[in-house]
């Protein structure tokens, strides 16, 4: 008798395992889909960025060194493939800067604003910024959710012994607390 009691219990503990290991791969999983989903929307900017320089570069009077600086911020941006959160944060932060400053800088060239492939391309730009804030907030859910499962009690016992560790958030920078200006 007491050895069918310690037997269900054995069993019921093996069960409950599997089940917390269970749902800590899908909440990694879903970590890992909802980067990959950042990383989309990255890319879609890094490759739009290129075509915004190239109509700023049509007129004559653009300031050579802003273009290149967003051009350095794009290429540093998109060598960090395997970086993490923190590092692409920080990447991002800069490519952001350097674009926030390509904008202002058309602001003093009337010719530039009122070109409709400059509108257009602002345009796709903004609607790729908010693509990207959505991505990150689902992101940073994720995350959240991730380390909380990983963090109570009693399936932190489970996740310390089989390896799971925290996931970092995609925040942003302090510098970094406002949207890119993309209207005139």
């Amino acid at each position: 008798m007491i050895l069918w009691i310690v037997l269900g219990i054995i069993v019921v503990l093996a069960v409950w395992v599997i089940v917390v290991f269970n749902a800590l791969v899908r909440n990694r999983m879903r970590v890992k889909d909802a980067w990959s989903d950042i990383d989309v929307q990255l890319k879609r900017r890094y490759d739009l960025v290129p075509n915004l320089v190239e109509t700023v570069k049509g007129y004559k009077e653009y300031e050579a060194s802003v273009l290149e600086n967003v051009t350095k911020a794009r290429v540093a941006a998109m060598s960090l493939e395997p970086a993490g959160p923190k590092d692409r944060a920080k990447a991002e932060d800069m490519f952001t800067g350097a674009l926030k400053t390509l904008f202002a800088v058309s602001e003093n060239y009337p010719q530039l604003k009122a070109s409709e492939n400059f509108k257009q391309l602002q345009d796709q730009l903004s609607l790729i910024e908010n693509d990207i804030q959505s991505a990150r907030r689902y992101y940073n859910a994720t995350v959240r959710e991730m380390n909380i499962a990983i963090k109570v009690f009693p399936t932190s016992v489970v996740a310390g012994a089989l390896g799971f560790d925290e996931e970092e958030f995609f925040g942003v920078e302090e510098g970094e607390r406002e949207p890119v200006k993309v209207s005139f």
